[in-house]
């Protein structure tokens, strides 16, 4: 048996948008927890959950944090959204 276990919290949305947008809040949210990685969020359409989208870039970057703007960000990574969100 794992050492490890996984915890799938199930959130609805009407699109993949909206379910990544929900995905974004909840994950930060939970940031504030030690054992939670808000980086490795996804999101699936409920008849295809092998499928996952990401939801944050997460690529390393040069300071050693991770990029917390959205997976198909355009332009730098970053630690913070700026005044562009989307």
């Amino acid at each position: 048996m794992s050492g490890r276990w996984v915890v799938h919290l199930p959130v609805t949305a009407s699109d993949l948008l909206a379910a990544q947008r929900m995905a974004r809040v909840v994950a930060r949210w939970a940031s504030v927890l030690p054992q939670a990685d808000p980086g490795e969020a996804t999101v699936s359409a409920e008849d295809q959950q092998g499928v996952r989208h990401r939801v944050f870039c997460d690529l390393r970057l040069p300071t050693g944090g991770r990029c917390l703007l959205r997976a198909d960000h355009d332009g730098a990574c970053a630690r913070r959204l700026g005044d562009g969100r989307r």
